[in-house]
Parts: C-alpha cells; sequence; structure tokens
C-alpha cells in the first residue's frame, strides 16, 4: 500500500522569480463592456433554483401559446417530431424458449394496448415532453376497460404536480417532488385540479407513490428534478420570426395602399395653395389633372422582399437545431436537397429518435409492461402457466423508416447480408418488424404456394459494385 504521507509532493522546479509567471485566458472570461452586455443574465444558480417552479410556469406557458395556438410552424414541427419518433406506437416481442408462450403474452399486451389507446397517449406524453419539459402518468385501474387488465394510464399536466404553499417542503426536495436522503424521488404531490381551472381549489392535494407515478423528461444537469420545454431555446428565434415577418407585410401593405402622393420641384408654387397631407381619391380607371407644377410619383414597395426566404431559412434551421431535425423535415421543403446531403443531414436526426426512443424504452414502456404483465398474472387463466418464469428479455420494435431510393437501400441491404455484417432481426428492425413473425409468414405463404402449385419467378438479387455506388452519387450530385 502506498503510504501518501511519506511522498515528497515539493514541485521538482521551484519558481526563483526569473521564469515569467503563466496566467491562462480565455475569451469568454474576460470583462469587457461588450462580454458583461452578452452574458448579463448569465447566473450560478444550480439546477433547482435554475428551473425553480416560477420559471417553469412562464416557460410552459410561452411555450404551449407558440406550438399549440400561435405558431403553425412551431405546431407542425413538434407534431411532425411526435409522429416521427411514437408513429403508431412500439412493438412488444418477447424472448423466451417457448415460442408459444411468446406469441400468447404479446397477443394479450396487443390487446390490452389496443383497449386503452397506448399509441395515443404516448404520442401525447411525447408532446408534453417536448412542450412542457416533462411528462407526468399515472396508473390507475380502469373497471369499465374492455379488457380482463383494467390497469390504464392516466396522464397528468406537469402544472399539477406542484407543492401547495402551506406544504413545507424538507431539506433538498424539489417542488412537487418528495426525496429521501440519497436524493431518490419517493412520492409526487399532485393537486386535486389543475391551478388554471375553473374548479381549482388551490390547496387541496395527494401524494402519490413515485412506484405509481410515471416522470418522462430530458434532464440537462446533475442534480435536476424537473424539466423545461426542449424548444425553450427556439422561443426568442419564433418571436423574432414573426416580428419579421410581421414587419414586411407592413411594409409591403402600407406601400399597397398608398398608390401615389403628389411632389414638386417648383418653388414658385406656395405653400399655401396646397395643404400638407392633402388627399385626393382616385377612382379606378380614370384620369385626374393634378394641380398646377405638381406631378404623381407611384409608391415604391421597400421592404426586403429579396432577402426574407433567405432570412426565414436560416431562423428556421437555427430553430430545428435544438431539436436535431434537419431544415428539409422543419420547413417540409426539400427543393434545395439532393439525395445525398438530405440523407446526410437525416442521419442526426434518426440517431436522436433513436436516442429519444431508448429514453422512453426505459423511462415508460419498461415500467408499463413489468406493471401490466403482473395484474395480467392476476387474472385467472389469461396467460399460460409457467409465463411469469418464461420471459428472458424482452424488445420494442417501432416504425420503420422509408428510404428515399428503395432501389439503393436494397442492394446496400443485400451487401451487408451477403458479407455477414448484419442479420435478418436486425434488418427487419429497422423496418419496424419482427423477425420471427416475418418469417414464420414468409413460411406460410411459400408452403401455400407449393399447394397451390404457384411458383415466382425471380432473379437473384446481385450486390452493387463499389463503381455503381460511386455513379449513383455523381448523379445525386449533379
Amino acid at each position: 500500500m502506498v503510504d501518501w504521507g511519506r511522498i515528497n509532493l515539493k514541485p521538482a522546479v521551484r519558481n526563483t522569480g526569473t521564469l515569467p509567471r503563466v496566467r491562462a485566458r480565455y475569451d469568454a472570461a474576460q470583462n469587457t463592456p461588450e462580454t458583461r452586455k452578452h452574458w448579463q443574465n448569465a447566473d450560478y444558480l444550480d439546477a433547482k433554483e435554475a428551473n425553480s417552479a416560477s420559471v417553469r410556469n412562464i416557460l410552459r406557458s410561452r411555450a404551449r401559446y407558440q406550438v399549440h395556438q400561435n405558431d403553425s410552424l412551431a405546431s407542425g414541427i413538434v407534431s411532425t417530431l411526435v409522429n416521427d419518433i411514437v408513429g403508431t406506437g412500439p412493438r412488444l416481442q418477447i424472448i423466451s424458449d417457448d415460442s408459444v408462450m411468446s406469441q400468447e403474452i404479446e397477443r394479450r399486451w396487443r390487446a390490452w394496448a389496443e383497449s386503452v389507446d397506448l399509441a395515443t397517449t404516448l404520442r401525447t406524453a411525447c408532446t408534453a415532453k417536448i412542450v412542457d419539459g416533462e411528462a407526468f402518468g399515472m396508473f390507475i385501474n380502469r373497471p369499465a376497460a374492455d379488457n380482463p387488465v383494467t390497469l390504464d394510464i392516466r396522464l397528468v399536466e406537469a402544472d399539477q404536480i406542484a407543492t401547495p404553499s402551506m406544504v413545507s417542503l424538507g431539506s433538498g426536495s424539489v417542488d412537487g417532488l418528495v426525496l429521501d436522503d440519497l436524493g431518490y424521488v419517493t412520492a409526487y404531490h399532485m393537486l386535486d385540479e389543475h391551478p388554471g381551472g375553473v374548479l381549482s381549489s388551490g390547496g387541496s392535494y395527494s401524494v402519490i407513490p413515485a412506484p405509481v407515478m410515471l416522470h418522462w423528461f430530458r434532464q440537462l444537469r446533475p442534480g435536476q428534478y424537473r424539466g423545461i420545454p426542449e424548444i425553450t431555446t427556439a422561443l426568442p428565434l419564433f418571436a423574432q420570426l414573426s416580428e419579421y415577418t410581421q414587419s414586411v407585410i407592413s411594409a409591403a401593405r402600407s406601400a399597397a395602399d398608398m398608390a401615389v402622393y403628389m411632389k414638386t420641384n417648383n418653388p414658385a408654387i406656395e405653400v399655401t395653395e396646397v395643404d400638407p397631407g392633402t388627399e385626393i381619391e382616385i377612382s379606378r380607371g380614370s384620369m385626374i389633372f393634378g394641380p398646377e407644377g405638381w406631378e404623381p410619383v407611384q409608391m415604391k414597395s421597400e421592404q426586403p422582399t429579396t432577402t426574407y426566404e433567405m432570412f426565414k431559412s436560416e431562423i428556421l434551421n437555427q430553430i430545428a437545431r435544438c431539436l436535431n431535425m434537419p431544415y428539409n423535415i422543419a420547413a417540409c421543403n426539400s427543393k434545395k436537397y439532393n439525395y445525398a446531403s438530405g440523407r446526410l443531414d437525416h442521419q442526426t436526426y434518426f440517431r436522436s429518435i433513436d436516442v429519444t426512443r431508448d429514453h422512453m424504452r426505459n423511462a415508460v414502456l419498461n415500467r408499463v409492461f413489468r406493471r401490466w404483465f403482473k395484474d395480467a398474472l392476476a387474472v385467472p387463466g389469461l396467460l399460460p402457466y409457467g409465463a411469469e418464469n418464461s420471459i428472458k428479455e424482452i424488445h420494442w420494435f417501432w416504425n420503420g423508416r422509408e428510404h428515399v431510393d428503395p432501389a439503393k437501400e436494397a442492394n446496400a441491404q443485400a451487401s451487408r447480408l451477403a458479407s455477414m455484417t448484419t442479420t435478418l432481426a436486425a434488418e427487419y428492425a429497422v423496418q419496424g418488424k419482427d423477425w420471427e413473425t416475418e418469417l414464420r409468414q414468409l413460411a406460410k405463404e411459400k408452403k401455400l404456394m407449393a399447394e397451390l402449385g404457384l411458383q415466382v419467378m425471380s432473379q437473384p438479387h446481385q450486390a452493387a459494385r463499389p463503381e455503381d455506388n460511386e455513379e449513383d452519387e455523381e448523379q445525386d450530385d449533379e
């Protein structure tokens, strides 16, 4: 064992005063008038204080106003992102030694998910996570549910998870959350009525144990327990885009409303003859003689119409960046894209979606399945005997991504399978399909075709050659 007390930790080279002292300097750490103005709102607050209840309330209300009430671009961006993440909902695959039992569990789960419309619940929760910053869901039982398993998920808005003012929070706790000594959430304070509702009582609340509550949010800082809208950094940009658009429209409207104005360069004309601001009504299709020495001049449209499209494209690209969304998806416009650039931009977007799906799997789906499986086992005869010990793994399959060029993707897929750098399971997963289900379906189809004497004539698929790919890329760049 090293005895650190006996080790000489003195520096090998002493500062004798002959060498200049080196100071590290960061431009961002300088305190100049320019930097003070730029970072005047920077603070040193921890994650709890920076995301206090008052701050979260302001951000939520402004994000909701922008997305749900005011801006079609913001609404479309969020809607597209939610549809790409959740789609029609994830599909369950059970891995066990008994394939028949796995299929039965999957079938029972699918029936329950359809009865409670789980896909819609997940899309709403995903929207709340983006716009409100966090999504809350509570496990409840619905005796009237059209399924032997009465489990359901009741979504709760983030405003309703709050600690009333007359309740004192313990040391280290956060508004709406009760923490233990290690910082883990043990319970939630849920107001009985939404604070913005007509029937809000303000003070009545319930304590919901943590195992009953789902809480899904993006954690940006250590020690952060409440989420903020994921479009927070884009909110000022939405305001700038709206303000700039209104300015352009106002300038165009002003130029259109004032058709002509009268001017004169004749100093001999007395000002009293024509009062400044005198209006002359002009009838359409008519010719009018103006005052002597005065001539009409057409009003020019001076609004920056030539730069508006460029400004809008740049700011929309900046808005979508906080969501890792490429411009052509945010704008729903790919006129400036070719195949290669479009596919390259989408890679970052798809990775972000995969990360979000994985987060949903851990924070929501796995917990929902465990709760459902526990309740399903309590229903006599619903699941096969021995189901509680048969599950080895669970996987979730999502909607596949359609390729913009199916022929190129088929060639690439054939190359991967031929070189054994992928598997059928992985390729089917990209399409959002269960490989076992697809192979069984193929076997059934081939068996039926053989019985009917049918034969499909197909030419063996050849993998694309490297030189073919180079030619394709050159064509795409053109």
